[in-house]
């Protein structure tokens, strides 16, 4: 399977919120392999590449967190310039829309491991499969 598992933790915007959500998540031995924060006035989103997505979102709920599973995909892209663009300008010339994307910690070789959310993920791994771009499958995580 091509997709994987990104959960969103959506946490109060107050001191301490993230601290909290973070120790829930050592404590329960959960590694966080990708990471983005995004925030507003009152709230802000944790959207993560964990190693155990189906235990972090239940230990998440049972600590008092919103949190949703989205499906997401992994892209391989060169790390030099213009390596993004490339995978972009295919996206963009299928008329595909990237919702959000973030880098991992992930290497592949001397590549760079995005995350992106699409929002026809079918249509995205086809088009990414023709033009032999390599999406990760969720066993990379």
């Amino acid at each position: 399977m091509y997709t994987i598992k990104q959960i969103s933790a959506f946490l109060e915007n107050k001191k301490g919120r993230l601290a909290e959500m973070t120790e829930v998540l050592a404590k329960e031995d959960i590694n966080i392999r990708a990471l983005s924060l995004a925030e507003n006035a009152n709230f802000g989103v944790a959207r993560m590449i964990v190693d155990n997505p189906d235990k972090c979102a239940r230990v998440l709920k049972e600590n008092n967190f919103i949190a949703r599973e989205t499906d997401v995909i992994a892209v391989e892209i060169s790390d030099k310039p213009g390596g993004l663009h490339k995978v972009v300008a295919v996206l963009d010339k299928a008329k595909i829309n990237v919702e959000y994307m973030y880098a991992t910690i992930e290497r592949r070789k001397n590549n760079a491991v995005v995350i992106f959310r699409i929002d026809d993920t079918e249509k995205a791994l086809k088009v990414l499969k023709e033009k032999r771009i390599n999406v990760l499958k969720k066993d990379v995580f």
